[in-house]
């Protein structure tokens, strides 16, 4: 039932390792790119409660309740990843992305809920850890992709404003995978249908309409769990710094490590020099996908802890984000010559990110009316964008600049010390086991 992520974490890898480098490509400058990327985190905030309310509300006999929108999220993510490399221009590159990710929220969500919806309480750390692992195989490959193209011999430069047919060849293959992978899912998983049917129907009836929608949000807003807004704390913190990595760890990377720069518009030496950039950046995008490999060998141990003896949740995830944050803080040591240290990086990272991937979810789905599963997990989105929309506002590039200095490898830092900041933070969350 979790397969269908494989093809979500390829379109994600896929943005986050790579549209940074597209908007280089088209002209954008490094201080531009946080407000190229605000379309994905305010989609995620207007999309997720309402598919999840929608999802909630929806029961189909052929394909029951989050399957539909697997389904239609796959189709719309399919056709943005076969499109976003032909970009010609900032404002295209900006609305894809923005298609983009509101197309993998639809899929995305239902796919928390589903896990929520068919394992009781001591299972789910069980069921969003195997979710983690299919999550880590589907970033690390992913990942690599343009680097893959390039060894096989597709060219990894363009004419000034245009993509590297290296990244439009992985764009295709991320958009193939999504889509088989999601039917897979969507044909081989069952759902189960309400309990009680009639009840189901009358509250559907209750609840009709853009106001019985508004105000079923509202009411699951007031009364969110008290958990949820401890964990609110920890996902701010911990999303500021994936959101700092996604945009910056392509160009703060291939700059610091491989001293290789966009060059200007009209530099003497632009293809030489933007063939050197895209090289790096293919080699830095290689380097990120070890945080998928190492979230996917992160979660694989805790599948295998967690489906024999109950997980202390809490402290798995206060112990995963500080390895995160000194990861990001190691990639400064980094060199051309010894980038082996950006492979251990990215591999600390990935614990972090396994245990984001998983951890809350499961903390959380134990407060949680089985009912209200969508919606809720729905609303606690706003808690992994709002970050995000805080960060794309120009939140990184105050508080890198104005704390830690102007040189561009200091986004890494300041993603280090908000996930330190995270792990600090798990101490306020309850310590039942799961």
């Amino acid at each position: 039932m979790s397969f269908g992520f494989l093809g979500i974490q390829f379109g994600f890898a896929l943005q986050g390792g790579f549209m940074s480098s597209i908007f280089q490509n088209l002209g954008a400058s490094k201080d531009e790119l946080p407000g190229l990327w605000i379309a994905a985190p305010l989609t995620g905030l207007l999309v997720q409660p309402i598919i999840g309310y929608l999802s909630d509300r929806t029961w189909s006999p052929r394909f029951g309740r989050r399957r539909p929108y697997f389904l239609l999220g796959a189709v719309l993510s399919t056709l943005a990843l076969f499109f976003i490399p032909n970009s010609s221009a900032l404002w295209m590159a900006a609305g894809l992305l923005w298609i983009l990710d509101a197309s993998i929220n639809i899929s995305m969500e239902p796919f928390r809920a589903l896990v929520a919806d068919k394992l009781p309480d001591e299972q789910r750390s069980y069921g969003f850890v195997a979710q983690t692992l299919i999550i880590g195989i589907g970033t690390w490959i992913a990942s690599n992709l343009p680097w893959l193209m390039s060894t096989l011999g597709v060219s990894t430069t363009a004419p000034q404003g245009e993509i590297p047919p290296s990244v439009h060849w992985a764009f295709a293959i991320g958009a193939m995978v999504f889509m088989a992978s999601i039917l897979w899912t969507v044909f081989t998983t069952t759902e189960d249908p309400p309990e009680d049917m009639e009840a189901f129907r009358a509250h559907r009836m209750q609840t009709a309409g853009l106001v019985g929608a508004f105000r079923e949000i509202t009411s699951s807003f007031k009364f969110m769990p008290k958990v949820m807004w401890k964990l609110g704390l920890v996902q701010f913190f911990s999303w500021f710094a994936f959101f700092t990595m996604w945009n910056f760890a392509g160009p703060a990377l291939a700059e610091h490590v491989y001293q290789a720069a966009m060059p200007a518009n009209g530099a003497v030496n632009y293809l030489a020099e933007k063939a050197a950039y895209n090289n790096a950046a293919a080699s830095v995008g290689s380097s990120m996908g070890m945080y998928g490999l190492s979230s996917m060998a992160f979660a694989f141990l805790l599948t295998i802890y967690a489906s024999k003896r109950a997980l202390n949740r809490r402290m798995v995830h206060l112990l995963s984000l500080a390895a995160g944050g000194c990861g990001f803080l190691l990639m400064g040591q980094a060199t051309a010559a010894n980038d082996g240290i950006l492979n251990a990086s990215f591999a600390l990272v990935g614990i972090a990110w396994g245990s984001i991937l998983s951890m809350p979810y499961a903390i959380l789905s134990s407060e949680v009316n089985p009912a209200k599963m969508g919606i809720t997990m729905g609303l606690f989105n706003m808690f992994i964008v709002i970050p995000q929309i805080v960060a794309a506002l120009g939140g990184i590039n105050w508080a890198y600049k104005t704390f830690l200095g102007d040189a561009i490898i200091n986004t890494m830092v300041l993603a280090g010390i908000c996930l330190l900041l995270g792990a600090v933070s798990s101490l306020a969350l309850p310590s039942k086991r799961g």
